[in-house]
Formats: structure tokens, sequence, C-alpha cells
């Protein structure tokens, strides 16, 4: 079968499409998948650059799904011909988080959905969202699911609440879509006004051009009147974690889920403490968490943006687009 595997020293250049063995029928409680799509994050980014060092030979690609082919013994969630979607963590089922790290993350720890076929137990896999192809399911995977837990399972998101999200990647923009189709009132910042005028497209009620505005958190803030927004989606970290503190109300809730602007930096504590905010980390979600999530998705009509879509054999390509920066929304890899 084919499959894009990653090769020492890891870099765009060292990522090799070719044939690896077909991995056979599925034993007992796993499903055979023919897999059809992904969509780009940038934890793996982060893997196929050498940012987050993986094994050599590594299968990338945390998000897939595909059309289940055959199921093993024990199996009956799925059946033969089901459209399936791949989860994050394959082993965090449900509950609350017990998991600090990479190890069993597809593309990461274990091998990937950049090939053709896999045979993975039933439960590293949901239903997909009914009508979705499998490039818009595999959205879901990392982005969707971010987003969802972000805002709704542990910020408990409501109508007429406010939210604050940063830039125009995949999750800030499922955060909009989620958070529109709940009721909510959504600001969002970028650099390109053209980026802010298509999320106005969608619903956005208040935007920011950051490059022009650099007290942004200041202007969020004066938008709602002075009393700041329920919900900040925090996906730069710390080069502009202070404007979040900045935008969030007394007792709001921030959601710290990216790094885009580095891995440490200063905690402006003292405002942190003053506004009582909650501060969160999370990593994606559990498996009935994206469960609850594909139910959502089916009650409403929210459709992922997927900017761009590059064949399986393009994927250097795909990763050097996302990493310009150009995009909007998502990226998808289809086969």
């Amino acid at each position: 079968m084919k499959a894009m595997t990653l090769h020492a020293p890891a870099g765009l250049g060292n990522l090799r499409f070719g044939e690896r063995p077909d991995p056979g029928e599925p034993g007992p409680g796993m499903i055979r998948v023919a897999l059809h799509g992904s969509s780009l994050n940038f934890h793996d980014l982060g893997v196929v650059t050498g940012k987050m060092p993986s094994a050599d030979g590594r299968v990338p690609l945390a998000d897939g799904a595909g059309i289940v082919e055959s199921v093993g013994t024990g199996v009956s969630e799925f059946v033969a011909g089901d459209h399936v979607v791949s989860c994050f963590f394959p082993d965090w089922l449900d509950g609350p988080p017990t998991i600090a790290d990479f190890s069993r993350t597809p593309g990461d720890g274990i091998d990937g959905f950049a090939q053709e076929y896999v045979v993975l137990p039933a439960t590293a896999f949901t239903s997909a969202p009914r009508g979705y192809d499998a490039v818009e399911a595999a959205t879901i995977t990392t982005a969707g699911l971010t987003a969802w837990r972000a805002l709704v399972v542990d910020g408990k998101l409501k109508a007429g609440d406010t939210v604050l999200l940063l830039g125009t990647g995949g999750v800030s923009i499922w955060a909009l879509q989620i958070a529109k189709a709940m009721g909510a009132i959504v600001s969002i910042t970028s650099s390109s006004d053209a980026k802010l005028e298509r999320a106005r497209t969608l619903g956005a009620d208040f935007t920011v051009n950051y490059g022009r505005e650099q007290a942004w958190g200041r202007q969020v803030a004066d938008w709602t009147g002075g009393r700041g927004v329920d919900h900040v989606v925090e996906v730069g970290g710390p080069a502009t974690l202070a404007q979040s503190i900045e935008a969030v109300r007394v007792g709001g809730h921030i959601s710290l889920i990216g790094v885009l602007t580095g891995r440490g930096g200063e905690v402006p504590t003292a405002a942190l403490m003053a506004k009582q905010a909650r501060l969160q980390g999370l990593i994606v979600g559990s498996r009935r968490e994206q469960q609850d999530f594909v139910r959502a998705l089916e009650a409403t009509s929210i459709r992922p943006v997927v900017d761009r879509r590059f064949p399986l054999e393009k994927l250097a390509d795909a990763f050097a687009f996302e990493a310009g920066g150009g995009h909007f929304g998502k990226i998808g890899i289809e086969w």
C-alpha cells in the first residue's frame, strides 16, 4: 500500500512517498479502515520539521478518516461500509484527562494516517459526521475537538456569552462556527483584513487587526463595554497571553491550547490574579467528547472550512503552505 514516511533528520525534504506492507485483516476488537482523508495541524508540522522529535520512518498525520472495510470478532459498534474518523488520544476513551504526552498520539508517538489502510482497535475511531467527506471528517479529530472542549466541555459556553478567538487557523475558525451555532457573540483577531472580512461572513461580530492595534486586548474589552469577554481561546501562548488576560472579564475563562509564539514565557500573574480568571491548559479531548461533538455537528448545519486540499504525495507542499501562514481554516489531504 502507499504511505508517506518521515526519515531522519526530520524535515520536509525527508518525507518519502512509497510502499509499506498492507496491515492485513483485523483481529479481535480491531477494524480495518481504508483511509481517504486527513488534515494538517500545528502539531503535525512540529513533528515533520523536527521540533517534536519522532521515530525514524514514522508515518505522520494525527487526523484520519475513511471507510471501514472489515471488523474483527467482538466489534459491534461498526460494520463494513461505515464512515469513521480517528481519535487524537486513542486510549483516552472517557472521563477526566489522564494523558500528558504524545507517546500514543498517531503521527507522533505511533504511526499516523498518511497511508492507505490501517488496522487498529475499534475504539481508536468514532463515527464520522453524516454527510461529511473524508477530509471534512478528519478536521474534527484535532482542531474541531479542541475548539469544542475549550468552549463547551471546559468553558460551559451558553447563548449570549462573549468569546475572543486569536487568528484564523483551524482551531479558531472551528471555535467561531461552534460559538455562533450556540448563540454566542464572537470577536476575532488577525493581521489580515481579508481574513477578518471572511471571518465576518462566518458570523464574527467584532474584528481586530492586531498588526495595527497592538493593544488589542483593551480594544476587545472596550467592545464589551469594559466588562471583558467570557471566554478566550488562546492559541498564541507567551506573546499573546497578556493581551488575552486584558480582554477577559473578571471570573472569565481562558483556554490555553497553543504555543504558536513559543513554548515558554512570562505569565502576568498579578493581572491574572486580579481578573480572578480561570486559565486552563488543554490538549484535544477524549473519545466520548468526540462522540458528543459529532452529535452536535449532525444537529447543526456546521461544515468545516477547508482552505485547500493536496494529494497525499504532495504532503511536503501542503506543509510548506501551512508554514507560510496564509491559510484560513484547515488544510486538507486527500487520496
